[in-house]
């Protein structure tokens, strides 16, 4: 099978998207690594793979079991299973790790106390992760820095006092542990694991027909086994110089993001990108062709790392943000975006008796007003209007923009993609596709 690839190497998230030759997306893959930018690629890249085989599995269980293969909620659940089976073999390369920095003797005092508790902390996560990943469970996250991290930062407090440890050292050890995972390009293929979630799926599923579970087995060795050929690859993304393609491999955010949210939604005539460092706000026309754009790209104020920072500050995870936004009953007004003050005015408004509700909604809005300076610059918010990047999944920021586009232009038609934090890299691989056609002197099946 011949699939092209686009790859946004974001400051934050590294996101990447194959597409068939036909144009369909296969699969899309995301990762929060961010210490090392070789790694992220190698992540995204992988995970979009995954996912493509998953693809190939749906289509090869179709041909042995059509009703199987048009059971949502039955793929949905093996696909569940297979991220358990990734997730328990992320663990055990944590434990590892965490061995060798809780038995340091450089940096702590504790000795083998703070191994044993580190290694207890694991134990705990690792026996609650099948019930975490079981339908019906919302994970809170995708990424497995956040899951883990939000579980230790939970239990840590409790063992360390049982233990005689201190919070901030068992927290150092999770820290200096992750980073070393993030670190590494872990074999998490599907063709690594596609054979154990599946056996472990028939398992837990005695109800299974025997019949399925054969097509199952037969379908996954297929698309493990399927050869996938990559036949052109675009990066692009706030890290796109780090990516090792050729320079005629690389495109601007703004192109892909303008083709991107077009394709998505072909009636696109505005976008706004709030991504993890920039904001970008785009206007496009009716082939998806960038017509003018402005762009924050000095700091990350009014940006997803904002955000990040906000997070950080109340000790909570960033995805946690906008539904407390939602919970508020009036918005605090925030004098500044800045990163570097976000920390002070944060704790001064806690200080004097605010709500954290009401203070997290004023700095949603904070940030959106920022992005609508920036969309009045490019030339308004023309119908329709696209947003994307990683805040579009932020409930709080999306209401925010639609009181404030309403105010500022009336009724406009508001599209957010469930895939919008991949625009970037679909973007990216519909350039891929373009000039692979170019290249092979053939039409371009997804021309507008």
């Amino acid at each position: 099978m011949r699939t092209v690839i686009g790859i946004d190497l974001g400051s934050t998230t590294t996101k990447a998207v194959v597409l068939g030759e036909d144009g369909r997306m296969l699969g899309r893959g995301i990762t929060n690594t961010r210490s090392n930018y070789d790694v992220a690629c190698a992540i995204a890249r992988s995970e979009a793979l995954i996912a493509t085989r998953f693809a190939l599995l749906r289509e090869a269980l179709a041909r042995r079991a059509p009703d199987a293969a048009r059971d949502d909620a039955l793929l949905q659940s093996i696909a569940r299973t297979f991220r358990l089976e990734q997730h328990l073999g992320q663990i055990a390369v944590l434990r590892t790790e965490l061995a060798a920095v809780a038995s340091g003797a450089t940096w702590h005092t504790y000795g083998e106390a703070l191994h044993a508790c580190a290694a207890g902390l694991l134990d705990r996560i690792e026996a609650e992760a099948p019930a975490a990943f079981a339908g019906g469970a919302g994970l809170g996250s995708e990424f497995f820095r956040d899951l883990v991290g939000a579980r230790w930062r939970v239990l840590a407090e409790p063992a360390g006092k049982a233990a005689d440890i201190g919070f901030d050292w068992l927290m150092s050890c999770f820290d200096k542990a992750i980073v070393r995972v993030e670190n590494r390009a872990l074999d998490l293929s599907f063709e690594r694991f596609a054979g154990p979630a599946i056996e472990r799926f028939v398992r837990e599923n005695p109800a299974l027909a025997p019949g399925n579970a054969t097509a199952l087995r037969a379908s996954a060795t297929e698309a493990a086994a399927a050869a996938i050929d990559e036949w052109n690859q675009v990066g692009t993304g706030y890290g796109r110089s780090k990516l090792p393609f050729r320079r005629e491999q690389i495109r601007s955010e703004i192109l892909c993001h303008g083709l991107g949210a077009h394709r998505f939604f072909p009636g696109t005539r505005t976008v706004l990108d709030i991504g993890g460092q920039d904001t970008k706000a785009i206007q496009v026309d009716d082939q998806g062709i960038v017509t003018s754009f402005q762009m924050n790209d000095r700091c990350a104020a009014g940006c997803g790392r904002y955000l990040g920072y906000i997070a950080d500050e109340m000790n909570v995870a960033v995805q946690e943000l906008g539904p407390m936004a939602s919970r508020a009953t009036r918005s605090v007004k925030i004098n500044s975006t800045c990163t570097v003050f976000a920390g002070a005015e944060l704790r001064d408004r806690l200080a004097l008796g605010q709500k954290r509700e009401d203070v997290v909604a004023g700095l949603h809005r904070a940030i959106v007003l920022r992005a609508m300076s920036l969309l009045a610059r490019s030339g308004g918010v023309k119908d329709e209007f696209t947003f994307t990047g990683g805040v579009a999944r932020n409930q709080a920021a999306v209401a925010a923009l639609r009181q404030l586009v309403s105010e500022n232009y009336g009724a406009r038609q508001l599209n957010i993609s469930v895939d919008s934090i991949y625009t970037g890299a679909y973007g990216a691989a519909l350039f891929a596709l373009r000039d692979a056609r170019a290249a092979a002197a053939t039409p371009d099946p997804v021309a507008a």
